[in-house]
């Protein structure tokens, strides 16, 4: 018991070392950053601004929103900055748990990640955006003028970043479940049609109520979950072969 203890104590202590890692590195480039927070800002309403009349503007309905909500994206940014470094600290407090050959993983895993990450992130902004907004601004009636509050603005932008995000990390996810044996190639094929519906009821709840948005969504997570079944059985042959020579 007392040896249990211990070793749970330990864990804990190697955990919080680890998350005050990760988050030295984000508060760190997020104070490097904070002189530019106002531009930072603009740049992420860029999609919307280009949606909205020559002319208009966003609101700020709070009294410190118009400080508080470029301080968010700030730290926002700070934290796709420094996404690697986060998923590497994640990856280190397992990998004593892990075999030699498993260890080994660990940098292909991190680096994937977070490029899979930062290209939906990327993905939404640069092309779902566009989309979404024209298609609300073109829909508001004449008599309304269209002027979105920065907060409303900056919770939307965060939920949609996230939602593709995610949604890009599917390949990651089907290689690490097969590798971990936890469900095979064969079963994770056949459960496709549901994995289908799935990816359009969620993009039916995250994104809104227009077809194109949810297609946007919807049809990446599909062909990435295409491509984790794609490359999983390459995974498993090249990381069984280590674990194979070590039993003999």
């Amino acid at each position: 018991m007392i040896g249990n203890e211990d070793s749970f104590i330990s864990h804990l202590i190697e955990l919080r070392s680890r998350l005050m890692k990760a988050a030295i590195a984000v508060i760190v480039i997020f104070l490097c950053l904070m002189p530019w927070a106002g531009n930072i800002y603009d740049y992420l309403a860029l999609p919307m601004m280009q949606s909205l009349p020559q002319g208009s503007k966003m609101i700020a309905i709070g009294v410190i929103t118009p400080f508080l909500i470029p301080v968010k994206v700030t730290m926002l940014v700070a934290f796709i900055i420094a996404l690697p470094w986060v998923l590497y600290q994640m990856w280190a407090f397992v990998a004593p748990g892990l075999y030699s050959h498993e260890k080994k993983l660990i940098a292909p895993l991190v680096i994937s990640s977070s490029v899979l990450f930062i290209a939906g992130v990327a993905f939404c902004y640069f092309l779902v955006f566009g989309v979404i907004f024209h298609f609300i601004n073109n829909f508001a009636p004449h008599s309304i003028s269209v002027a979105p509050d920065i907060d409303s603005y900056f919770s939307f932008v965060m939920t949609m970043f996230v939602a593709f995000g995610l949604t890009f990390e599917v390949p990651i996810v089907v290689i690490v479940l097969v590798r971990m044996g936890l469900v095979s190639v064969e079963k994770l094929k056949q459960i496709r049609p549901y994995v289908i519906v799935g990816a359009f009821v969620v993009a039916a709840v995250v994104t809104p109520p227009d077809v194109m948005s949810q297609m946007l969504l919807a049809v990446p997570l599909c062909l990435l979950y295409e491509v984790g079944l794609l490359l999983a059985p390459m995974f498993v042959k090249i990381t069984q072969a280590p674990a194979e020579s070590e039993s003999v």
